[in-house]
């Protein structure tokens, strides 16, 4: 290596070593307060069983079952922020490791290839990175959903149960009225529980494939959002590799999330040809559009993944749009490695 290249390596390194030491920092300040929280829940928990045995009001009730929800919302937040920290930990420690054997030159075999592999490294380190940002926000998205969805449905349950409980032997009509309150408001959140099972993982893209959860989804997803979706697929019809049946389940699923909470689009095409050589998949919406160059300065890590991951298995990603005039997203994979 030139004395410049081992510069820039030196001065990489330190970079690195500044933010791991930072993230470890971080981790000992969130177990810390992940250690307070689980003493708030427990103690939380504790009280809410003594007071379920005592003769209280229901807002005093309420006001312990929200408090326990509060807590153990925090709670589980906490806990994806501890593990998505100990994830970059682990990958500044494995980049750190390969950056001081290129310093030290004990790498090994010609510059040019000592280079490429630091490109490398350094390019698979930011791929890695934005996939666990990506997480990383799907997991608030998600957890966001479930304290304002199931959450606290199931801690108005528990509060409908304790209201009918004590209105059996006072107002045994009344007592049925919240004991009905109580079935619909369950069969509700059921159906809702049920879509974000669905959204984490549909058993259907194991058992039956791509295509069929495609238009399974679709459906649903038109259902909720109250939009016309439309599905064409052309080409053979037939499984692909697992792999690639995730990567596209998801790349579709980002894309109709994204049409719905920002393009005020009323319509999405979503178009999937199951070639021989590349699956090619676009989906186009009649919304307010968007100019591409804002993309490079927005946070939406979901098209930047989608990108990462159809480049990174040999294919490609175009987006045509402008502002007013909708937007067509589209990307193509190799069907076979």
């Amino acid at each position: 290596m030139t004395d410049n290249e081992t510069m820039d390596y030196q001065t990489e390194l330190e970079e690195t070593q500044r933010a791991l030491r930072e993230v470890t920092l971080m981790i000992e300040q969130s177990q810390g307060e992940l250690g307070k929280i689980t003493q708030r829940n427990t103690a939380i928990t504790s009280h809410l069983q003594q007071i379920q045995k005592q003769s209280t009001t229901i807002e005093d009730l309420k006001m312990s079952y929200d408090s326990a929800l509060d807590v153990q919302q925090r709670l589980f937040v906490m806990r994806g922020q501890l593990e998505k920290l100990q994830n970059d930990k682990d990958h500044f420690q494995k980049y750190k490791t390969i950056l001081e054997k290129i310093v030290s030159g004990n790498v090994g075999g010609a510059e040019a290839a000592t280079s490429i592999a630091a490109a490398n490294v350094k390019s698979q380190m930011a791929g890695i990175e934005m996939m666990v940002n990506a997480q990383e926000s799907e997991r608030q998205r998600l957890s966001r959903q479930m304290h304002d969805g199931p959450a606290q449905a199931l801690s108005n349950f528990i509060l409908q149960t304790e209201i009918a409980m004590r209105l059996l032997d006072v107002d045994p009509v009344q007592a049925k009225d919240e004991l009905g309150n109580l079935k619909t408001s369950a069969m509700g959140t059921f159906q809702k529980v049920r879509n974000f099972i669905f959204e984490l993982r549909p058993m259907m893209l194991d058992d039956l494939g791509l295509i069929p959860t495609l238009h399974r989804y679709t459906t649903a997803f038109k259902e909720q959002a109250g939009l016309d979706v439309g599905v064409m697929v052309t080409g053979t019809e037939r499984r692909l590799e697992p792999y690639l049946e995730v990567m596209i389940f998801r790349a579709v699923q980002e894309l109709l999330g994204n049409a719905s909470r920002h393009s005020q689009a009323t319509l999405i095409k979503i178009q999937v040809d199951l070639g021989n050589e590349m699956i090619r998949v676009s989906v186009e919406d009649n919304g307010k559009g968007f100019s591409p160059e804002t993309l490079k300065e927005s946070n939406n890590l979901g098209l930047k993944l989608i990108r990462e991951r159809a480049e990174m298995l040999g294919g490609s990603f175009e987006i045509d749009s402008a502002a007013g005039s909708g937007s067509r997203i589209s990307f193509g994979v190799p069907s076979k490695m």
